[in-house]
């Protein structure tokens, strides 16, 4: 083995990687094509769903997961990002990618990706979602998965997993997110998002504003793609939405996105039928989205509700919250960027009674200062008190929330970064490939 090949440890891998992840965010997927090319096109061994979407998307990828499972498919699940270990990006029948193999698909990769920078200047060297993305592809292959579904990692027309040629393509959800990368309306995003659509592959689309649906159905047209719609098979009426064990009205919708995935998806001898997704659909795993846990006793929940898509949820889920335990919550957050800070501190401070600000360990991580600021006023002159603090002080150990007393409830909201960073230090260690967190 090469030397450049060696690594020391697992913790050298991971450094090596997040050095890669240093270099910054790498549009296009010239250098994701290079790659899959280099390893024999891994991609093409596995049919799979395509799913991108701003807000939703990982809820239905787990959805379609859980169906799959109930359906007894042996299935790769590929999203981002983790919540508390690496390898939960990369799942065969939702055992995470172990650090062994982590290892051992890094030493197989870098010299690959080294060459491709050597041939093509160092713009050709894979980034580190590209990294995580070929080792999905290869670990999925190599499992013998059946079906595969693959999240978007950011957009979708120029998202390294853009290389597939699925058997769906899913638009979960367009709002206004990543508006620096994507653009600064909805028309532009849809055509981001739409980019994943392929010529003649049935199109699943969730919920979206018109501005949006016009994009999308266009992009659809020109494709020769057929287009399936939630509101239109299933209309304005929550109540005539399939039902999940995942809590939140919006929820169902995505369960209705995954219900027309499932009616769309043509799999060799495998029977989607209505038992069997509405079986999956009552058996999700998907931690961090208004998952409830007890934790000494007491009622915390986490939640995360990032962008101001997600903060109009919040106010649903916070609202319902308040009237069923007729108080209001402390609310623990933390958000990456003023644009999402703003709708979620406005959110938060009709709902709780105590806020408690957390700065992410994410270089992009919005400051306590951007916080305050948009804190309106009146939840001061109403007498709710704010504390500036880090997740080790409120959570000092497995067992234990700091803030507040026993009775009450404590909602932690923002970043999923800032939901792993508590996860870690409520979850009891696991060994490599034991699974997603799900029960404290």
């Amino acid at each position: 083995m090469p030397a450049e090949t060696r690594f020391a440890d697992y913790a050298a891998v991971q450094d090596y990687l997040f050095s890669l992840k240093a270099q910054g965010l790498k549009f296009g997927i010239d250098r994701m094509r290079l790659l899959a090319a280099v390893i024999g096109h891994p991609e093409r061994a596995v049919p799979c769903v395509h799913v991108a979407g701003t807000n939703g998307k990982g809820s239905v990828a787990a959805m379609l997961d859980a169906i799959f499972a109930a359906a007894g498919l042996r299935r790769g699940l590929y999203t981002s990002p983790h919540l508390v270990r690496l390898g939960e990006r990369v799942q065969v029948d939702r055992r995470i990618l172990s650090e062994g193999e982590i290892m051992e698909y890094t030493r197989e990769l870098k010299p690959l990706a080294a060459r491709l920078a050597e041939q093509g200047g160092s713009d050709d060297h894979p980034s580190f979602f590209e990294f995580m993305t070929a080792m999905a592809f290869l670990q999925f292959a190599r499992k013998g998965c059946e079906v595969n579904v693959i999240e978007v990692g950011l957009g979708g027309r120029l998202d390294a997993t853009n290389i597939v040629m699925p058997a769906v393509s899913v638009i979960a959800s367009i709002g206004l997110d990543h508006c620096e990368m994507l653009g600064d309306t909805l028309e532009l995003i849809a055509a981001e998002k739409a980019g994943i659509i392929k010529p003649g592959v049935p199109v699943v689309m969730g919920r979206v504003p018109a501005a949006a649906e016009t994009v999308i159905r266009e992009r659809a047209r020109v494709c020769g793609s057929r287009v399936l719609s939630v509101a239109e098979e299933f209309g304005e009426d929550v109540a005539a939405y399939p039902h999940t064990n995942l809590e939140g009205d919006y929820q169902r919708w995505n369960a209705a996105t995954a219900t027309l995935v499932c009616r769309a998806l043509a799999l060799k001898g495998k029977d989607l039928c209505a038992a069997i997704v509405t079986q999956g659909l009552m058996q999700v795993d998907w931690p961090g989205r208004w998952q409830r846990v007890q934790l000494g006793g007491r009622l915390v929940v986490l939640d995360a509700s990032h962008n101001p898509e997600g903060a109009q949820v919040l106010e649903t889920s916070l609202s319902r919250l308040v009237a069923e335990t007729g108080r209001a919550p402390i609310v623990i957050t933390g958000v990456l960027g003023a644009a999402r800070a703003r709708p979620l501190m406005e959110t938060i401070s009709r709902h709780s009674k105590e806020i408690h600000l957390v700065v992410p360990q994410q270089a992009r991580a919005t400051s306590f200062e951007e916080l305050e600021r948009f804190l309106p006023k009146e939840f001061s002159a109403k007498g709710g008190r704010v504390v500036r603090s880090t997740v080790d002080a409120i959570f000092p150990n497995r067992d234990t929330c700091a803030v507040g007393g026993p009775d009450d409830v404590v909602v932690v909201t923002g970043s999923i970064y800032l939901l792993g960073e508590v996860m870690a230090r409520l979850a009891p260690q696991r060994g490599p490939g034991e699974g997603r967190l799900q029960d404290f």
